[in-house]
């Protein structure tokens, strides 16, 4: 893949939506301008959390994609103001600094700061990935976007959160901050159970201390009894990620990964949604892999008509990935991706707005949810 300065990225129409198609995939120079980020791990990163006339959205400001961008910061005294060329945004857009959580400034009575268990994501969700290790993170088979070893190595975590540990930091964070849901996923610790065990542990032990909806995400286990047992604990939502629906692109981009069908998934989707509900069951897919955009669309179809959100990103090429000198998509087939599945989201009644927790409910990697609001305005 060619380097990401190379691109050319034109909004297809002066609004909002595609001002936010565009800053995901270019990202933003800050010009010198002092923020608070993470760089590398797994998650959201090499990113900054803003809110853009009032929604909150993770912007790149770390990765390469943005060394390039021609859209930049320029602090004032509300906020930041918006520049593309140096010149102000044809688009009236206001950001906001999301700012550093109070909680982040805490630690465990055996000296754990809080950050190294649990993050903030956007403006309200608390995400913590409790295992921090994958059985598919060996160089040839892992995933090639992902970072989850690198903020281990890094020692900006934890190997495991212990689940008294989560409900700690669950409980600071919404005494000090607000928070309003909760985000926990794993990296694949086994084949069978896929790490569902462990989370149900934790879902347990955080229900003692707070009332906040819970997503889990997970590879979809072996048995159907796990998704019962997380319900049961207390979880409200779960991911199944998927991360693509062609299968050359799962492929060759997740060489372990991979060899979970797609069939295997619907199947999980199928027997999610019967445990947890319509609307409450989301899959990750990432656009930019080099799939087909009609395979894509028509996966995401098929998971909505089964009840679940297909939750659509571009890709965020992340620091120490092995894409991480990849091309992010254009923003016009975003553009068309997210007009195209939110109208399908729309037939199938399912929003952003009803899921109870998790990456679908948070919105803030995607502008999926701004043009949810456009497509149901349309029917």
């Amino acid at each position: 893949m060619s380097g990401s300065k190379e691109v050319k990225h034109t909004p297809a129409q002066a609004s909002l939506e595609a001002l936010l198609v565009d800053l995901h995939n270019r990202g933003i120079r800050t010009n010198g301008v002092e923020l608070s980020g993470r760089r590398g791990g797994a998650g959201p990163t090499d990113d900054k959390a803003f809110l853009l006339n009032g929604q909150a959205v993770m912007l790149p400001t770390l990765n390469e994609p943005a060394k390039y961008s021609p859209y930049s910061l320029e602090k004032n005294d509300s906020g930041y103001a918006l520049k593309n060329e140096g010149m102000p945004s044809p688009v009236a857009a206001f950001l906001q600094e999301v700012k550093r959580p109070k909680f982040y400034d805490l630690q465990t009575e055996d000296g754990i700061p809080y950050n190294k268990i649990a993050v903030l994501h956007g403006a309200d969700v608390l995400a913590s990935t409790v295992i921090q290790s994958c059985i598919r993170w060996s160089p040839e088979n892992r995933c090639k976007f992902c970072a989850i070893g690198h903020s281990l190595e890094s020692g900006n975590t934890i190997a495991r959160k212990q689940p008294k540990q989560l409900a700690e930091v669950v409980q600071a964070a919404e005494q000090l901050d607000g928070i309003k849901h909760i985000t926990l996923t794993t990296g694949t610790p086994n084949e069978v159970d896929r790490g569902a065990l462990y989370l149900t542990e934790c879902v347990k032990e955080i229900r003692k201390v707070s009332e906040l909806p819970i997503q889990v995400q997970c590879e979809p286990p072996e048995d159907d009894r796990f998704y019962q047992m997380l319900k049961k604990a207390g979880a409200d939502t779960i991911g199944l990620h998927v991360e693509s629906f062609d299968e050359t692109v799962r492929k060759e981009m997740m060489p372990s990964k991979s060899s979970i069908s797609l069939e295997t998934y619907f199947q999980a989707f199928e027997k999610a949604v019967a445990v947890f509900g319509r609307n409450q069951v989301s899959t990750y897919v990432i656009i930019g892999l080099g799939e087909d955009m009609e395979t894509t669309v028509a996966g995401c179809a098929k998971a909505a008509k089964l009840g679940v959100y297909p939750f659509v990103v571009p890709l965020r090429p992340l620091s120490g990935t092995m894409l991480a000198d990849a091309n992010p998509p254009t923003s016009e087939v975003m553009n068309e991706m997210y007009q195209r599945v939110s109208q399908i989201l729309a037939q199938e009644k399912l929003s952003s707005a009803k899921s109870s927790a998790g990456c679908a409910k948070c919105g803030a990697c995607s502008a999926l949810p701004f043009f949810e609001k456009l497509a149901s305005g349309a029917n």
